[in-house]
């Protein structure tokens, strides 16, 4: 295992015992709001404590971009930046849904090069090294073989933080429904991606993501075979949010419906599989 990847595991780990226990003892206690539908439990701040204390340790000079804390370290200096989810799916476990999960992923300089998203509930842990594969809990995992996306169970999230576009996401919504095997929608969008490496689900897509909710689970895919890309199929997802994702064959058609909509970009011609 990689250096840093090794780091990052332990991390993952570290956080998703202090999740568990927390689970345990009743959820988050303390829950406060940062803006309309999004929020903020102790859990994740002693989860995203418990991370960067592991980083520190073993790199002092990294810079960190975490969801709670923002960015520090060596943020601007440092070529090396981990990017902290340390509790993506907040909302399930406050109400003991039990879809949620740690995601780290390590950025050098504009490559992602290594991921970890782990789920402490069923305690699967993902895992990925650019070059190296994509794996779960040490077994190599491959997108589906699925090429057509009427035969595809698709991943999503819906845009609750940016409300304003919910009339385009739900005219792709219907279309996707009425195109596909089924939509599902569970409300960790880091374990989505993760569940497109694995195979579980064919595609995703979502809109207003943050950088943490994407880095890790974006190197899975790619690492497993599949593709990931913004709403115009370029490489921008990390900045705009729009992401984009699954084998490759499926993920050219959910481009085609996605670019359809004039709200998520122009038309793009897509040759037929």
């Amino acid at each position: 295992m990689h250096p840093l990847l090794n780091i990052a595991v332990r991390a993952a780990r570290r956080a998703g015992s202090i999740i568990n226990r927390a689970e345990l003892a009743g959820g988050g206690r303390e829950v406060r709001t940062k803006r309309a539908n999004d929020f903020v439990t102790e859990v994740d701040q002693a989860a995203e404590s418990a991370i960067i204390d592991v980083i520190r340790k073993s790199y002092p000079d990294h810079a960190i971009l975490a969801e709670e804390s923002g960015e520090s370290g060596g943020a601007g200096r440092s070529e090396t930046t981990w990017i902290i989810d340390p509790l993506d799916g907040t909302t399930n476990f406050i109400h003991g849904f039990p879809q949620y999960c740690v995601s780290i992923g390590i950025q050098h300089r504009s490559e992602l090069t290594q991921a970890v998203v782990f789920d402490p509930v069923k305690d699967e842990l993902f895992t990925a090294t650019r070059g190296r594969g994509a794996f779960l809990n040490d077994r190599r995992i491959r997108v589906s073989s699925r090429t057509h996306l009427r035969d595809a169970l698709v991943g999503t999230g819906f845009p609750f933080k940016e409300l304003s576009r919910l009339d385009p996401y739900m005219a792709t919504l219907r279309t996707v429904l009425t195109s596909s095997a089924g939509v599902r929608r569970a409300g960790a969008a880091a374990l989505d991606l993760a569940y497109v490496a694995a195979g579980r689900l064919d595609c995703f897509w979502e809109m207003g993501l943050s950088k943490w909710d994407m880095a890790g689970g974006a190197l899975l895919i790619q690492e497993a075979g599949g593709l990931v890309g913004d709403f115009g199929g370029g490489p921008g997802f990390m900045e705009s949010g729009d992401i984009v994702a699954g084998t490759p064959k499926v993920y050219a058609q959910l481009l085609e419906v996605l670019c359809a909509q004039p709200a998520h970009g122009a038309a793009v011609a897509l040759e037929a599989p």
